[in-house]
């Protein structure tokens, strides 16, 4: 089944109001061109409304960092995904690293982060990944097995129709080290045999699992042109348009 490549950039805590908007709109002028891959941008919570409106009828789309899975309530300084969806987003970033490292993200909210994502009409990017620690153990598929498992525990394969993974190993985050082709190369596979598994050989077929972990232009051939990598999911190199938009091309 054909995927269309997704090249999603995550802005994390980076970024004015004014200074994301700049970002955006020269991001817009330089994929005026681009065709047959789809591009997300991430910004903070606070500039995801201001951008929404200047990205609004281009090619590129906005996505949240992060939800909390109640819809409303006392909960000082969380944000629902009815406000997301509001806010201009259609694609919502779940169990990013950074979210599981500092601040006690767990397989179960992940979950319940997913279904409240889904029942608003965002399209969820599950994150998952092994540390440093958890790959010299040999833990990697374990770990990855139980992430996917307990992420997506109770929901149906038409549920997760707009599903989009993204691998990326805890220990290529923001450190400058990349997994090599091969690393990545076992993890793809083996992703997608575990949905087959899991769900459908056509469900496993069509969900898009994207490589995050340092992905920048010098490196974005050998990583996208690996079999099962459906795309990327990009930090640093997503805040400065210039070096994102290189990465974009890869697939022109």
């Amino acid at each position: 089944m054909n995927r269309i490549p997704f090249i999603s950039g995550n802005w994390k805590m980076y970024k004015t109001g004014s200074e994301a908007v700049e970002t955006a709109k020269k991001l817009v002028d330089l994929c005026f061109d681009v065709k047959n891959v789809e591009v997300m941008i991430a910004p903070s919570f606070l500039s995801l409304p201001l951008v929404a409106a200047c990205v609004q009828g281009t090619h590129v789309k906005i996505g949240a960092q992060n939800l909390y899975f109640e819809k409303e309530g006392a909960f000082t300084g969380e944000v629902s995904a009815g406000m997301i969806k509001t806010a201009g987003a259609e694609y919502v970033i779940i169990g990013h690293s950074e979210r599981r490292q500092y601040f006690g993200e767990t397989d179960t909210s992940v979950c319940r982060k997913l279904r409240s994502a889904i029942n608003e009409g965002l399209k969820p990017i599950m994150c998952i990944g092994e540390t440093e620690t958890e790959r010299d153990q040999e833990k990697t598929f374990l770990i990855l097995d139980k992430q996917v498992s307990d992420g997506l525990k109770g929901f149906g394969s038409d549920e997760l129709k707009d599903l989009v993974l993204a691998y990326e190993p805890v220990w290529a985050i923001g450190t400058g080290k990349t997994a090599n082709t091969k690393q990545v190369n076992e993890v793809h596979q083996y992703l997608r045999s575990l949905l087959c598994k899991s769900f459908s050989k056509d469900f496993s077929s069509r969900t898009r699992i994207l490589y995050g972990g340092s992905v920048k232009p010098e490196n974005v051939k050998e990583l996208m042109s690996i079999k099962d990598v459906d795309g990327a999911l990009v930090g640093g190199a997503s805040l400065d348009p210039d070096k994102f938009i290189k990465i974009i091309k890869y697939y022109l």
